[in-house]
């Protein structure tokens, strides 16, 4: 006799979550024995400020030479880029774990209007790109106080018929 099952589309669609997270994984991240990103172009850690009426932008690129480094402005899109390149050696290694990025590294965010990219200085140090450019004094962040009202409760006079 035939045993009946009892569909669940529920588990149908965890199913297929499940297989859908694992294709991503394998092109978000590296294999447990080392295979490399199958990405060509890696998006490096940005942060990105406005203290003291200056904008900045840190990027970390460890391991990547400064002379390959390229920063440029486009409009009022900054656009920064580097390459790590991985070193061949003729000795044969058998790695158990490779979370290194060795490849390009490429970034573009949209300055603040005003913000020119004549005006950014860039700094480069231990793995950390830093870029520093003056805001306009417009877009300089005030401070504003406003005034805080507490209301009253207004009294209703009411009428009463004698």
């Amino acid at each position: 006799m035939a045993r009946l099952i009892e569909w669940n589309p529920f588990k149908e669609m965890e199913k297929l979550r499940g297989e859908f997270d694992r294709v991503i994984d394998r092109f978000r991240t590296p294999g447990w024995l080392g295979e490399e990103l199958q990405v060509d172009t890696v998006r490096p850690r940005i942060e990105s400020f406005i203290e003291d009426g200056k904008l900045t932008v840190r990027a970390d690129m460890p391991g990547i030479d400064p002379k390959d480094i390229e920063v440029k402005v486009t409009g009022n899109t900054l656009h920064v880029s580097g390459k790590r390149e991985e070193k061949k050696e003729t000795k044969q290694r058998d790695f158990l774990r490779r979370e290194v990025h060795y490849g390009s590294y490429s970034y573009s965010t949209a300055l603040p209007e005003g913000v020119k990219g004549e005006d950014i200085k860039a700094s480069y140090k231990d793995g950390v790109l830093e870029l520093n450019a003056a805001l306009p004094k417009e877009l300089a962040p005030k401070e504003v106080k406003v005034q805080v009202e507490t209301a009253e409760p207004k009294k209703v006079e009411t009428k009463s018929a004698a």
